[in-house]
């Protein structure tokens, strides 16, 4: 029997002739490929700057750096993401907490961070940063997000690690329109990979530049930024202490020709999704709910299990899916649960929502190069984990 993983990437020949090409260039690592890609990307997006970085979680962390986050300061994020969301403020020495989500979209709940945000300025512990993370491909509610951000002046960085080729309010997730940064992902289960890599989008020319310096070393080019003279056309000084978090020329060409099939592969997600919801409209499980302002890029497909109406746990359904061969998984365990954050954090009771929601998600296969042959396995497999 087959194996039907939870999601992968696509590869056809074009992608494997643009890598070619590139193995046989000049240019292997920092060359000009890149500026292609992360203009593709800033085309695609609608905003004014991309930066292309080895991977998601190096994008959030210099994306924090430019914001200037530091030592005393707090990140907000929601508990349900990768640690990578949380982790970013950590490496930057500030301290880091959640918000719990919103009971329909799994997203951070806009009212429980308003109540939270009027507590914290009473009490002088304000966020610096607030990221919100666009789980499973549906974009936050990121003009209200806006508004908040400014009445209580933090910075928003979207973590839309799953949203590329989502829209917000009919425009492409990543034009920041309301927020000061995108950060996008490349990993193979991702929408559109690189193998790995990521990607950071916004429409400041300062956080554009810094973003530059902070993902090679801290080390600028630029006269017109050094402190002194240039000594010639050789001359490099490094400004502040950044990091080796550069893309290679080989990932921006796969990632190059893979945007070229985005909307393909979103079309082709979404049409899967609209058929589980018709496939599994009788089954006891809450389907995803999309809110009207959104229109999902279709990450991930999140199921909740009704287990008043089974007669059996979320482990064993979980494990008798696995058994069948289908490569079901959980996004995510909350990030207040892992062992590093419980030495620092709350115990989870103050994040009903997340908790219920880990008691109960699954997310099935869904990726564009699911059949439908393999989609009906899926339903059926869950059928028989549920003893219906």
């Amino acid at each position: 029997m087959s194996f039907i993983p939870y999601g992968r990437q696509q590869i056809s020949q074009t992608d494997i002739d643009a890598v070619v090409e590139i193995l046989k260039s000049d240019w292997l690592t920092q060359g000009p490929t890149i500026s292609r890609f992360e203009q593709a990307i800033a085309n695609y997006c609608g905003a004014h700057y991309a930066v292309a970085v080895s991977s998601a979680t190096a994008a959030l962390h210099i994306a924090c750096l430019a914001a200037g986050l530091g030592s005393g300061d707090w990140l907000w994020t929601s508990p349900i993401t990768f640690v990578a969301s949380a982790n970013c403020g950590r490496y930057c020495d500030a301290q880091v907490n959640f918000v719990d989500i919103d009971p329909h979209t799994y997203n951070l709940s806009i009212t429980e961070l308003e109540q939270r945000l009027k507590t914290a300025k009473n009490q002088g512990s304000s966020p610096k940063i607030v990221i919100p993370v666009h789980l499973a491909g549906q974009s936050c509610e990121m003009k209200r997000l806006a508004s908040l951000a400014e009445q209580y002046g933090f910075t928003l960085i979207e973590d839309a690690s799953h949203a590329i080729g989502a829209q917000y309010q009919g425009h492409p997730v990543g034009g920041c329109q309301f927020s000061d940064m995108t950060v996008f992902s490349f990993h193979p289960v991702k929408i559109i990979t690189t193998g790995e890599g990521g990607v950071i989008t916004t429409n400041s020319q300062a956080l554009y530049e810094k973003l530059i310096r902070l993902r090679t070393h801290g080390i600028t080019r630029n006269p017109d930024l050094m402190q002194g003279e240039s000594h010639g056309s050789w001359y490099y000084q490094q400004l502040e202490l950044g990091f080796n978090y550069r893309m290679t020329d080989i990932q921006a060409a796969l990632g190059l020709s893979q945007l070229t099939r985005l909307d393909t592969f979103v079309q082709k997600r979404r049409q899967l999704a609209n058929r589980y919801d018709e496939l599994l409209a009788d089954f006891p499980v809450l389907l995803p709910w999309q809110h009207p302002d959104t229109n999902s890029s279709w990450h991930l497909y999140i199921i909740r299990l009704q287990l008043d109406s089974i007669s059996r746990t979320h482990r064993q359904v979980f494990e008798a899916l696995r058994a069948s061969g289908i490569g079901v998984n959980l996004h995510y365990i909350p990030v207040y649960r892992q062992p590093y954050y419980q030495r620092q954090s709350s115990d989870g009771a103050e994040f009903p929502e997340a908790e219920q929601y880990y008691q109960e998600a699954i997310s099935i296969p869904l990726h564009a190069g699911l059949t439908d042959e393999e989609q009906i396995r899926v339903v059926q497999a869950l059928q028989n984990a549920l003893h219906l």
